[in-house]
Parts: C-alpha cells; structure tokens; sequence
C-alpha cells in the first residue's frame, strides 16, 4: 500500500497539520491510531481521518479506508463500501487498491463476480510490483482461466513474486521447474525455490521438499543395496 513519505517533527504537529486540513497528514494520522503508534489504538478514530482523506481524494486513504469496511475494522463490514474505496484508489494508480480491487472480483464480494476484472486489475498491480497480484496472475495464466493457458507467462509472473518473497510463488515456481512447465526442467532449481518456499512456511513447498527427499534417500539406498546403477541417484539432482 502506497504511503506518504513525509515526515513531521513530533505527534502533536502531525496531529495539528491533520487538522488544518493536509490529506497526507491526515492519512499517517490515522495510520497511527489504526497501529497504536504513539497514541492508543483505536480503530474508530482511524476511520474518521481515513476519511477526511480520502474524502481530499487521496488515494492512499482511500486503500486503506477500502480495506477498514473489508476487515470491518471501525465500521461494520461491508464489501460493497469496500469495493467503493478500492476503485476510488486503483483508478488511481494505488497498486495495493488495484489488487484488493481485483480479489473482490474474483471472490464476488461487494462487486458481482468477474474474473475478467479480476485480472484486469491484478495485471495492474503486477504490473507496478505488487508480488500478491502477480501470483495471481500467474494463477489464471497457468490454469488458462479468462486468458489463454500460457505456462512461460505464469512462470514469469510467479519469478517476479517469487523474488520479492512471496512463497506461494515460490512454491509454484518450483513446481514449475520441477515439471518443464514454462521453464526447462530442472530439479536443481526446483528444490532451491521449495527450499525457500518452505522456509516461509509454505505448507506444500515443505511437503514437496518431503517428497523429493525421501524420494532421494530411496534411491541412495538402491544404489547402496545395488539395486540400480549408481547414476540413478546422481540424477534425482
């Protein structure tokens, strides 16, 4: 999610220039009451600057209020408010907005379900390095939903998350290795994008990583016992 990189000197003057009436102030304001940073929670009071902002057009707020009426965090949820604010922001340009924007479509939450939209706005946001977007775009690509069946795209796209650790991607992209699909076969790569995939907690990664190994230790143990040649193990690799 986009965020303003101004600074102000102390609370209190972030505070006051919020009052006055700067969007971008009244945005990290209520970033600050929706975090409990350096004043208390409070999740309502963040609403109320989100909106002043948002209000001011801010595409920032904007996001942020789309996702306060999606959690219901301040406000009853409600995803058709949810959508509302989002295009506020995708249309323009927020990256996080577009993709959010996009998972409602996908879903059918607050929007009737589009998987054309859908993918129109998270090849917007991918395309602005939004990681989340461009797994699942790589998703629709690989399963040749709403766009034709492209595995050398899908690959593409969970590369670009995949190395801005997104461990679905990785997970994915390692599938991808491990099958040719969209990439040459290589098991080597395979392995290393399960490994990190796993160690991000990745619940299939780790499970494929359980596979492959346990697939390898049965083949040294052939080997061991002669039951294959001995290039059989060195191959798993």
């Amino acid at each position: 999610m986009q965020k303003n990189l101004r600074t102000w000197e102390s609370f209190d003057e972030l505070r006051a220039t919020a009052a006055r009436g700067d969007a971008a102030a009244q945005c990290y304001l209520a970033i600050c009451y929706q975090n409990g940073q350096s004043v208390a929670q409070d999740h309502a009071k963040a609403v109320k600057w989100f909106r002043r902002a948002a209000d001011q057009n801010d595409a920032a707020a904007q996001c942020y209020l789309g996702v306060c009426y999606q959690s219901g965090l301040g406000v009853p949820q409600e995803y058709g408010q949810a959508a509302k604010w989002f295009r506020e922001a995708a249309e323009q340009g927020d990256p996080a907005a577009q993709f959010n924007l996009g998972v409602l479509y996908e879903t059918g939450q607050g929007v009737t379900q589009n998987y054309v939209e859908a993918v129109k706005w998270y090849h917007a946001a991918a395309e602005q390095g939004e990681p989340q977007a461009q797994f699942n775009l790589g998703v629709f690509y690989e399963t040749g939903q709403v766009v034709p069946q492209n595995y050398e795209e899908a690959a593409r796209w969970y590369r670009r998350a995949a190395e801005q650790e997104c461990a679905p991607a990785q997970c994915n992209l390692g599938l991808c290795y491990e099958t040719g699909r969209g990439v040459p076969q290589n098991l080597r790569e395979a392995v290393k994008w399960f490994c990190r995939a796993a160690r991000a907690g990745d619940k299939t990664a780790q499970h494929n990583l359980g596979v492959y190994y346990s697939t390898l230790e049965a083949a040294e143990q052939a080997t061991a016992d002669g039951e294959v040649p001995p290039t059989a193990a060195s191959d798993a690799l």
